[in-house]
């Protein structure tokens, strides 16, 4: 016969090890479920075409003949294609002339964000896309294998030794330190005389970088 202290214990020990269960499960529960999502359901997925958005980290800077395209999110009313003009201009629907250029993809953006914000819409979300940039064109003359034009490939930097590579390098009586760049900056022209040889002995010098319409001029070595 089983004495009723041990009949007393065994209940005791099944009751606890029940509340341990209870307690137990109760806070493996806790562990691993998920936080109850806030009134309206279950968090807003993106909204269409939210992750396209160009940061606005990107420095190359807008100019004229780029082709641009514009989308307003729920307002398709007001989706746009149209070709930056020679003043920096683009014409857009409500606002009319927005000047644009020279401005990089996130400024403009934002600007045109806030025009529409400010007297049309209430948060615009604007996506701005370049659809295509304008030809970025250089000239090299004078004492290399290849003289003429070329253009600036798409998204790339140029500098001064590239820039005479892709025209073929120096001829034998081409010289290096007798190299000058000409650009207009400000409406003014400007010249800067340069020696590429000395540029490419120190790699580690910053290079000269060659911008669209430059005309590069290699001289003629003296004897």
């Amino acid at each position: 016969m089983i004495s009723r202290s041990l009949c007393n214990a065994v209940i005791f020990s099944v009751c606890l090890g029940a509340g341990c269960a209870g307690l137990c499960g109760s806070a493996n529960g806790q562990g691993v479920s998920a936080p109850a999502p806030a009134s309206g359901g279950a968090a807003p997925a993106n909204r269409p075409g939210e992750a396209n958005y160009l940061k606005p980290d990107s420095t190359r800077m807008l100019s004229p003949n780029d082709g641009i395209s514009m989308t307003v999110y729920e307002e398709d009313e007001l989706a746009t294609k149209t070709i930056i003009d020679k003043n920096g201009m683009v014409m857009l629907p409500l606002l009319g002339q927005v000047k644009i250029s020279p401005m990089t993809i996130g400024q403009a953006t934002a600007r045109i964000q806030e025009l529409y914000d400010k007297d049309y819409l209430v948060n615009p979300r604007v996506n701005l896309i370049v659809e295509h940039f304008a030809e970025r064109r250089f000239a090299v003359l004078g004492q290399v294998q290849r003289p003429g034009n070329f253009e600036v490939p798409q998204n790339e930097s140029m500098n001064l030794l590239e820039a005479i590579a892709i025209a073929g390098g120096y001829t034998r009586l081409g010289a290096p330190s007798k190299v000058s760049v000409r650009r207009v900056e400000n409406g003014s022209p400007k010249v800067f005389h340069l020696d590429a040889g000395e540029m490419s002995k120190d790699p580690s010098k910053k290079p000269f970088e060659v911008l669209p319409d430059d005309i590069i001029t290699v001289g003629e070595r003296t004897f």
